[in-house]
């Protein structure tokens, strides 16, 4: 009967639950002011040559380890060593810094969307008034998420939500314009041309193709659920296939609308700023319904972000810290208050998270440029951890006798799978490393394109290697005690 029970998912839910944890609307929107109308074929592209192995690795994995509380850590640590896996776990908390850091401006755009109807709240501020702001809405976040949880979580759950029934809306109102609407006239020309999706495959291009891959990144997350699908073997495949349709169908169709919205031959330069804003404006319009839209968008924003923001301070914590390995992480880092908040983990992140916060005095002059640049380095640095998986998956292969039994696998044969793993590897890492050209005109900006570089280079170089300092104090501290 337990058996039974466990195994309540449909394959549908599983698609739902992964659809809800990997896609968004600001996915479209930012890809959009990158690639323009082309991206369309981007999208084509990369969900079949990237995301679907991607998920259905990442299926295996999960069946494979099913009983594993750690998620890739425990993947690495299984088929490889504990010291591979502490880095894998450092570099799955550690990526999450930029990602915060951006959190904050997202905040404050959407408020200010919210209670002034329009994007220039941040126009009329410095980058010295823009950074404090940033700084500040952190710093509460970071305090509030130390006193507890459960009202952030409800609110973001109710904001996530919101946010998937807005995505959706969104396209069916932009595709639904010309229905009511046949004479409207189109931002982008010769959409009913098939040369207009074809990218120019050159160097800029591939710069590019970093933010598509941060954008489908996080399908991990599915891994606890796969043994819970109803016959995992077939159930599981077909919900993720399900979701990548899904997501296609949203990418695609969502791409389509800023096309109409927007003229993809001459993209506004706040687009990833307001563009989401300015969409649901225009749809308001034409539906004669005004901003209403925005104002519920905005505030949902708001809302969601602020909540993802103190959760995603939290829960990496205490998936990295909470089962740490002594060998590896020095006892002051895993200190507990007596309500069991990891006070000086919140501390590293504090400050690892502020002083990205207040990088951009010193190269970037706008809000604009501040948008780009912190999107773009999130979609440098946030992809590295989807490398683990790969070498995970990699590593199963290697040592297929000993895991050949899971319910689920993409691949029956282990040579397969290693290249599978072997080519999503290489594609991340292309893309991560040819996402740090800045996507700044060096011509208009040299400083700032400078600027952009030289963080796009260093930042995940600094992140990453300061995860090799923890091992070495642990080491150290085991050795005083030895002594004493």
């Amino acid at each position: 009967m337990e058996e039974k029970d466990s195994k309540q998912l449909s394959w549908l839910m599983i698609a739902l639950i992964a659809f809800n944890i990997v896609w968004g609307l600001g996915n479209v929107v930012n890809n959009f002011a990158q690639q323009g109308i082309v991206v369309i074929t981007s999208w084509i592209l990369l969900l079949i040559i990237y995301f679907i192995p991607y998920t259905l690795m990442v299926g295996q994995l999960g069946s494979t380890f099913k009983d594993s509380e750690g998620g890739v850590s425990d993947w690495i640590k299984f088929t490889s060593t504990k010291q591979l896996a502490f880095f894998a776990a450092w570099t799955y908390w550690v990526v999450q810094i930029p990602y915060l850091a951006q959190k904050p401006q997202t905040i404050l755009i959407a408020l200010g969307w919210a209670f002034q109807g329009n994007g220039r709240i941040l126009e009329s501020l410095s980058m010295p008034m823009i950074v404090c702001l940033s700084l500040l809405t952190f710093l509460l976040l970071l305090y509030i998420s130390t006193k507890g949880l459960k009202a952030l979580k409800f609110l973001g759950t109710l904001a996530g939500g919101a946010m998937l029934i807005m995505s959706v809306l969104f396209i069916l109102m932009a595709v639904g314009v010309p229905l009511i609407k046949p004479d409207l006239q189109l931002a982008t020309q010769h959409m009913d041309q098939l040369s207009t999706y074809i990218p120019k495959f050159d160097f800029s291009y591939f710069t590019t193709i970093a933010l598509l891959v941060f954008s489908v990144g996080g399908a991990e997350a599915i891994s606890p659920y796969v043994n819970k699908v109803k016959n995992p073997a077939k159930g599981f495949p077909k919900g993720m296939i399900a979701m990548v349709v899904m997501i296609g169908a949203c990418a695609i169709l969502g791409s389509l609308a800023m096309a109409m919205i927007f003229d993809s031959n001459h993209i506004p330069d706040d687009l990833m700023r307001n563009g989401a804003y300015q969409a649901f404006a225009v749809l308001g319009k034409h539906w004669g319904i005004g901003n209403f839209l925005v104002t519920i968008y905005a505030l949902t924003q708001a809302i969601g972000q602020a909540s993802t923001l103190a959760i995603c301070i939290d829960a990496p914590l205490q998936i990295f810290l909470g089962s740490a390995d002594k060998d590896f992480i020095p006892s002051w880092l895993r200190k507990r208050t007596s309500k069991g908040v990891l006070i000086n983990g919140y501390i590293l992140t504090g400050i690892l998270v502020s002083l990205l916060i207040i990088l951009p005095i010193f190269g970037i002059k706008e809000i604009d440029g501040l948008v780009k640049w912190m999107t773009n380095l999130n979609s440098i640095v946030m992809p590295m951890r989807y490398l683990w998986v790969f070498l995970a998956y990699m590593l199963l292969n290697k040592a297929w006798k000993k895991y050949k039994n899971a319910e689920y696998k993409l691949t029956k044969n282990p040579k397969v799978g290693f290249v599978i793993g072997a080519w999503c590897f290489l594609f991340t890492a292309f893309a991560c490393i040819l996402g740090m050209v800045p996507k700044v005109d060096f011509a208009k900006d040299p400083a700032g394109w400078q600027f952009s570089l030289l963080t796009n280079i260093l930042t995940p170089i600094v992140l990453i290697s300061l995860g090799v300092i923890l091992p070495i104090l642990a080491k150290r501290e085991k050795k005083q005690s030895l002594k004493q």
